[in-house]
This record gives structure tokens, sequence and C-alpha cells, in this order.
């Protein structure tokens, strides 16, 4: 049993890597095609040119086999008939949009109290303190945690598969959709282009300028996805509004 899993481990650690650095060279020029962004109208300086630091990508690469090692026991568990992923293909498709809204919202909720836990200075140091070594993220900051902040995230994934039913469909979109998503929270607002009032959706879906500013003011701006829990709970920066 251990052979499959540490075979799966290293197949899937291959594939998130390469995720990493597809979505690295591809979100940014896309982001840019948004309404409201511009393009750079010529070279930039090379000071205003953010370049990812060694210590990030460490983390990614190192947190990755945590994500690695959680999908390989999720894909053992499936074969078993443990999980609750749904293979009919005859279910019902009007459930799938359905899970993919709730998923995101629960994670959005857990996340935003989990994210205030992580920075009492109790946890900090040792659970937060490397996704925050960059106060100017990159790309490579998205998937940059502390090996004990990526058990965690890797935990809920985990969990999610053992008690929601969801279909493989859904599964794979919200995997796509998290990790894209926090790529794009990770960018600098300016060197894409984007204003923080050019953020269209900028007042209820958090985005670079939402949580850039949560690098530079790590009391603020908790939230995931969703801007809510920030503006209940009265954690919202004014400025990112």
């Amino acid at each position: 049993m251990l052979q499959p899993l540490l075979s799966l481990t290293l197949g899937l650690e291959a594939i998130l890597v390469v995720r990493t650095l597809v979505l690295i060279a591809l979100v940014p020029p896309l982001v840019r095609m948004l309404p409201g962004a511009k393009a750079p109208t010529g070279p930039q300086p090379a000071q205003q040119i953010r370049r990812p630091e060694g210590h990030d990508i460490a983390l990614s690469l190192g947190s990755s086999w945590i994500f690695a090692l959680g999908g390989a026991v999720v894909i053992q568990a499936d074969a078993m008939g443990l999980t609750r992923l749904i293979h009919d293909p005859g279910a019902r498709w009007w459930l799938a949009p359905l899970q993919f809204v709730g998923v995101l919202l629960l994670q959005d909720t857990i996340f935003y109290g989990l994210h205030r836990l992580l920075h009492h200075r109790l946890c900090y140091r040792w659970l937060h303190q490397g996704h925050h070594h960059s106060r100017h993220p990159t790309g490579w900051t998205a998937f940059a945690f502390d090996g004990g902040e990526a058990l965690l995230q890797a935990g809920f994934l985990v969990g999610v598969v053992f008690l929601i039913p969801l279909q493989g469909a859904t599964l794979l979109a919200l995997l796509l959709t998290m990790s894209a998503w926090a790529v794009v929270n990770h960018l600098d607002p300016a060197l894409q282009g984007l204003a923080p009032r050019s953020e269209r959706l900028g007042r209820w879906l958090i985005g670079p300028t939402h949580h850039g500013l949560h690098h530079l003011r790590p009391g603020r701006n908790f939230g995931l996805y969703f801007t809510f829990w920030d503006r209940i709970c009265g954690t919202a920066e004014p400025s990112s509004s």
C-alpha cells in the first residue's frame, strides 16, 4: 500500500510543479486582458520588475509535496470506495455549479477564521511567517506555505471529498480555480496595469489589490475569495474598496 502511495505522490508532485510554472506564465497576460487593465506601454525599469525570492520558491516546492501526498491519499481512498466523489455519468448536471459555489463559500469561511488565527502571535511564527516573508509577493508566493499551514490547507481539500458529494469534474474545476485565483491574488496590480479602482468586481471579489494590501498590512484583509467576511468583521482595509 505504501509503494502505490509513494508513486502517486511523486507523480502528483511533478504535476503540481508544472501547474505552478504554467499558471505563473499564463495568468499575468490573461489578467492584463481584463476590462479596465492597461498593458505596460514600454519597458519597465529593472527596479520595478518583481522577481521571486528563493525563499518563496523553496517553500512552494516544499509545500507541494504535502498537497501531493493529500492528493495521493484521496485517489487511493476513492479507489477503495471511501470518498463521496460521484463518478456516475448520469448524475444531475445542475448540481455541479451548486457544489462548486458551495465549496468556495465554505472554504472562504473556514479560511477567514483560520487566517486570523494564523496571525495570532502564538501561531504566526510557526505556521504563517514563511508566507509573509515577501511583503511584495509574486506568483510563487501564492503556494509558499510553512509545513504546518500546508497541512491545514491540504487537510481542507482532503476533508471535502470525504464529507461532501462532489462530481469529479467539479473537483477538478475547484482545484484549477483555487490555484489560478491564488496566483491572481499575489500579482502586483500596478505592474499588471490594474489600478485599485479598475478591479471591476473588487467590491465583492478579492483580487491583487485587496490581498496585496494584506501583505503590506498583515492585520487587515484576511479573506480568500470574497470580501464580505472582512466587511462583516471589520477587518477590511478601507483603501482596498
